[in-house]
């Protein structure tokens, strides 16, 4: 049933999702248009708010391209891309393929956001390399993983309201990671999200005359390395000394970080790890460089979309739109149904402001004094924004950018399956929420 229900919806997303960066633009357009519609802002504020904030993700932007091509060298390093191959080779089928790579999507990503879109992308070409699978559906179920970032250990609205002296600390004191992420409501959500999403990616496979595979040989990460020394630089090039000693002073930093002080992950740890241990593993500097020269064909989307995101996050926020999308929501709440509606406006705003702790500062102003007034759980209404965020990040091509440029495909490829994700876990996210 779910096969025949996602065949139609990925044939209408193949031929009318425009790609990403003409998303953006259109995503633009409507924001430039509404903030003077609705906020009565004048086409001077609007492009001032926009210019403003352009280039506000720059160092976002390279966080991202860090996870796109630091995960690349590490999946692409002979050890790794062996130990990958090695895994993938427990699949005998493609229905075995699709369960794997969702349920390593999924914990990947409860463990760290950045984490979880490498390893899903790595893992899914991985996969194809040694299973006839429909490679779209494989991908796209290594993106749905993604749906619990918010709810895992690195959510940034759990962690916010955790952490001493966050910007509504005054209105709500310290908020536990026991009244959210551990929280018995969020542990049963994602329970059921980590059973129901597989199953639904499993239930989409399409039959042999609809797939769509991937040549094996086409999944090759890099070509072969010279590693002859005809010069004296080429001795250096090619020298493992050179690289374990740099590698391991990042390795040893990371150890003292993790064991002596206890630290946690988070997007910069994750890239330092990433770095280097390809570093290492590559033993060369020469086969990593072959390596990075592969993966930054990939970033070029990161680059010109994420200050255009920027641009529409500032609109957003500084004209009142988002503020004002989320009041909208709120004012037929009640105390049983906030955690939903809160939900359902974060997911919407989520299209417009894809940043969690971005969201969260332009809507908890808004969800905070509803849910005092209401008598509302506003941990719970914490939680529905969190996962309101991570919901329509299914269907947000800002997310998607890196595990794209990994797989080597384009949104309209993996949009579809993503959309039947969509609908099935916005049911029991809204359930979760509600009566848990």
């Amino acid at each position: 049933m779910l096969a025949n229900l996602a065949k139609p919806l990925v044939k209408v997303v193949d031929r009318y999702l425009p790609d990403p960066y003409i998303f953006v633009l259109l995503l633009t357009i409507v924001v430039f248009v509404a903030a003077m519609l609705v906020e009565q802002k004048t086409p001077l504020e609007v492009v001032n708010y926009w210019g403003n904030g352009f280039w506000a993700l720059l160092t976002f932007a390279m966080q991202m391209l860090l996870v796109l091509v630091a995960g690349f060298m590490l999946a692409s390093s002979p050890p790794v891309k062996k130990a990958l191959d090695k895994l993938a080779g427990v699949a005998k089928s493609a229905p075995q393929a699709i369960i794997m790579v969702t349920l390593v999507s999924l914990a990947a990503s409860w463990i760290n956001w950045g984490f979880g879109l490498v390893v899903g992308a790595l893992f899914a070409k991985a996969l194809a390399r040694q299973v006839k699978v429909d490679y779209r559906l494989l991908v796209a179920s290594a993106y749905s993983g993604f749906v619990i970032w918010h709810a895992g250990l690195a959510g940034s609205v759990p962690l916010t309201i955790a952490t001493p002296g966050h910007f509504t600390e005054g209105q709500i004191g310290i908020v536990s990671t026991d009244l959210t992420i551990f929280a018995t409501f969020n542990l049963l959500l994602v329970l059921s999200l980590i059973i129901a999403v597989p199953l639904v990616n499993l239930f989409m496979l399409p039959n042999e005359r609809d797939s769509i595979h991937v040549d094996p040989a086409k999944l090759e990460d890099v070509p072969p390395v010279d590693t002859t020394n005809t010069r004296p630089a080429d001795y250096l090039e090619n020298s493992r000394l050179i690289a374990w000693t740099v590698g391991g002073a990042g390795l040893a930093f990371l150890a003292y970080y993790f064991f002596v002080n206890s630290g946690s992950l988070n997007l910069n740890v994750v890239n330092f790890l990433f770095l280097f241990t390809a570093i290492v593993l590559h033993q060369t500097p020469r086969s990593l460089l072959a390596s990075l020269n592969e993966g930054i064909k990939g970033g070029a989307g990161i680059v010109i979309q994420f200050p255009f995101y920027a641009g529409i996050m500032a609109i957003m926020v500084q004209s009142g739109l988002a503020q004002s999308i989320s009041s909208a929501f709120v004012t037929f709440a009640t105390v049983d149904t906030l955690p939903f509606w809160s939900f359902i406006s974060a997911g919407f705003v989520n299209i417009f402001v894809p940043s969690g702790g971005g969201q969260w500062a332009v809507q908890a102003p808004i969800m905070l004094p509803a849910a005092e007034a209401l008598g509302a759980d506003v941990a719970r209404v914490a939680m529905a924004v969190a996962w309101g965020d991570a919901w329509t990040n299914l269907i947000q091509p800002f997310w998607a950018l890196p595990v794209l440029a990994i797989a080597g495909l384009k949104a309209r490829d993996i949009m579809g399956f993503c959309l039947v994700q969509l609908i099935i876990t916005g049911v029991i996210i809204s359930l979760g929420l509600t009566f848990f």
